[in-house]
């Protein structure tokens, strides 16, 4: 048994290092004969339990000394081998702490603390050939992280899992807000949240958002660093009960996962607070994952940007060559222009590559990603942009062509950085790849983290559309900037089910922004553009379902270091409000939620990083609703002004939309802001130091 302080040397860390050995030799030492282990977190408040019964290896879980987590079994189904499961007996247990704080290049928080104590539980079989594997947990204030360690023995090398058998009992029958995982052509996340009792969910995508039903407790599910494994889902319990099942994405051969010991799956996480509002930020996963390898982060900058692709949604121009092209070099110098005038920093081109003209999923591995259409002169759009103090962002769509474009990896990324450029929007548009495979399997997860390798490895940052689910990677490869990875802004632009409801943005700050930063493209001025005007009548014509100034809260609330000011530049001119989108800034020094219920409403301020000014941002579902937000995070004795873009008089997202009050007060610390919210709306505001 072993323990370990990462604080300061001196007396304290002395102190706490040899009350942590008393402490955590004592329950050991009691346990170790009925082959059941505890670990709790340094509040004492999280606390785990590994014990064996009938040969079977299961984990608990209790907070406050009540039970989240009832005995949930652990282990795996093999081809070919009897499963790695059954007559298990209790070999050793090792135990560490931990307690340092470390600092982000980017985020929604400078510095994260990370202080946890950790207890591993190694077992192995009773009867030959005696395989051995381990169970390693991380418990901290707020959660727990767990994975399995399968060292190399002379009984297991290569191996291939069929089932991962690790279970998720919940002692509550907890409200659940949740996507499905298993509907044909919406294998990607790009759907709206449902919400209902555990026990009726079938197969669900994580993170898993649960409310226990006295509202005591939230519990989010998810994973974190996921490198040569597949992505995992839940398998729900469809009435049977209230216990999750993880359920791991196939190869096309119906395989899981192919590995060779030694070997370490992901962490599988449980995030736990007494509040929604304490949910976020979560840096549960970022802590689960190593320390960054790119030694020199100063060229990994995030930036607003504006793109030639909104104009692809709703039809004024195409992706595919033709008289409505929209990525051609004089329209990439206008876009480049308009950025520059207005402060933006940078402009994502897409459709500027050969492969877009016809069925893209047909024609995936007709993609060049270095030849431009003969309208687009790549060289040429890029001196241009840098010229104008811009970053020009290249967009490679695949289509679901991962060879086609792992050949062309290192010829495009030699390209577009010997031409300056250092920032890729990607996409995966298809539910599987060219070989069958799923799209969140364990070859895609090799191939996503290949590309963040490479883009290193040549200096680029990445935006990843269509992506596998963000589980803290960010924290090793700081240039894997933002995804997408659930329904974002373009569906507003499409017709059929009318696109988000007004509910939608509050649903995604407690579900998938919990895993990580979401490209979800605000900004949309021009909401009743002619051919989407929607009406009490006529709700489901495509049309942004919010109101304008909710369009601007957007931009604190759901958290990107690359934001999108996604609208055509156009609908931005003679607008005072866009002020508000040049203003806000998109790197993070502190974050506090200060109001939010799941699919009702959120309230968020953050702090800019190396600055004084704050930004608010609330939105709101269809519902008007009114805060009073107390300034108290501002810094004593220090006058500020707050700059608010508020819903106008009469504003509504259905009937009107528009209307946005600008104004201004003084505010400090002993001020309380009276927000009042149209229905559908919300409210932005700065608050800057006076001058």
């Amino acid at each position: 048994m072993r323990a370990r302080s990462l604080e300061s040397p001196g007396k304290r860390a002395h102190v706490y290092r040899a009350i942590y050995l008393v402490s955590a030799a004592l329950p050991v030492l009691a346990t170790v004969a009925g082959a059941q282990v505890r670990v709790a977190s340094p509040d004492g408040r999280n606390e785990a339990t590994v014990e064996i019964h009938d040969g079977k290896l299961y984990y608990s879980l209790r907070r406050d000394g009540r039970a989240l987590l009832l005995p949930s079994l652990l282990g795996f189904e093999l081809r070919g081998a009897p499963p790695l499961r059954d007559g298990l007996h209790l070999v050793d247990t090792t135990r560490n702490a931990v307690d340092e704080t470390w600092t982000q290049p980017w985020g929604e928080v400078a510095r994260v603390r990370d202080h946890h104590n950790e207890l591993k539980v190694s077992v192995a079989e009773t009867a030959s050939p005696g395989r051995q594997f381990a169970v390693v947990f991380r418990v901290f204030n707020d959660g727990v992280g767990f994975r399995y360690e399968v060292p190399d023995q002379p009984g297991l090398k290569d191996f291939e899992i069929t089932e991962e058998l690790t279970e998720f009992a919940l002692a509550d029958n907890a409200r659940a807000w949740w996507i499905a995982s298993n509907r044909p052509r919406l294998d990607r996340s790009e759907q709206l949240y449902s919400s209902s009792p555990l026990s009726v969910l079938d197969s669900v995508q994580t993170p898993l958002t649960l409310e226990t039903r006295d509202g005591r407790t939230f519990i989010v599910i998810h994973e974190a660093n996921l490198v040569d494994y597949a992505r995992m889902d839940l398998r729900g319990p469809r009435m049977e009960g209230r216990t999750l099942h993880a359920d791991l994405a196939p190869w096309a051969d119906g395989i899981k996962v192919r590995g060779h010991t030694p070997f370490v799956t992901p962490w599988r996480t449980i995030q736990l607070a007494d509040r929604a509002t304490d949910l976020a930020p979560s840096v549960l996963g970022l802590n689960l994952n190593p320390p960054s390898v790119i030694q020199n982060t100063t060229w990994i900058k995030p930036m607003k940007y504006v793109g030639i692709w909104w104009g692809m949604h709703i039809g004024t121009m195409t992706w595919s060559s033709g008289p409505k092209h929209g990525a051609t070099t004089a329209n990439a110098k206008r876009y480049i222009d308009f950025a520059a005038a207005t402060g933006l920093g940078g402009v994502l081109v897409e459709g500027w590559n050969v492969g877009w003209d016809g069925d893209w999923i047909q024609n995936r591995n007709a993609f060049s990603f270095t030849q431009a259409y003969p309208d687009y002169d790549l060289a040429a759009v890029a001196r241009y942009a840098h010229d104008k103090g811009v970053k020009l962002i290249v967009h490679n769509e695949t289509s679901g062509g991962i060879e086609n474009y792992e050949r062309q990896l290192d010829s495009a990324f030699a390209l577009y950085h010997s031409l300056g450029l250092d920032a890729i929007k990607s996409g995966y548009v298809a539910d599987l790849t060219s070989e069958g495979h799923s799209h969140w399997g364990q070859y895609m997860v090799r191939h996503y983290r290949h590309v963040i390798e490479k883009a290193a490895q040549y200096g680029i940052m990445l935006d990843v559309h269509e992506p596998i689910h963000d589980t803290g990677e960010r924290r090793t490869y700081p240039n894997m900037m933002s995804r997408e990875g659930a329904r974002g802004q373009e569906y507003n632009a499409w017709g059929g089910e009318g696109g988000n409801p007004p509910e939608h943005e509050t649903i995604l700050f407690f579900t998938r922004l919990l895993d990580g930063p979401m490209d979800f493209t605000p900004g949309i001025f021009d909401i009743l553009r002619e051919r989407g005007t929607a009406s009490p009548r006529r709700p489901e014509e495509p049309r942004v379902r919010t109101t304008l100034a909710k369009q601007l809260a957007i931009y604190v609330v759901l958290y990107s270091p690359l934001q999108m000011a996604a609208d055509l530049p156009e609908n931005y001119e003679h607008q005072p409000a866009f002020q508000f989108i040049r203003d806000v800034a998109v790197d993070w020094d502190t974050t506090r939620v200060l109001e939010g219920k799941i699919g009702d409403y959120v309230v968020v301020a953050r702090r800019e990083r190396n600055g004084p000014s704050w930004y608010l941002g609330a939105i709101t579902d269809e519902e008007a609703r009114r805060f009073d937000i107390p300034l108290s995070f501002l810094a004593r004795g220090r006058k500020y002004v707050a700059e608010i873009y508020a819903d106008g008089p009469g504003a509504n997202w259905l009937t009107n939309p528009l209307p946005v009050t600008i104004s201004q007060r003084p505010v400090d610390a002993t001020t309380r802001l009276h927000l009042v919210l149209a229905p559908g709306g919300g409210q932005a505001i700065r608050i800057r130091p006076a001058r």
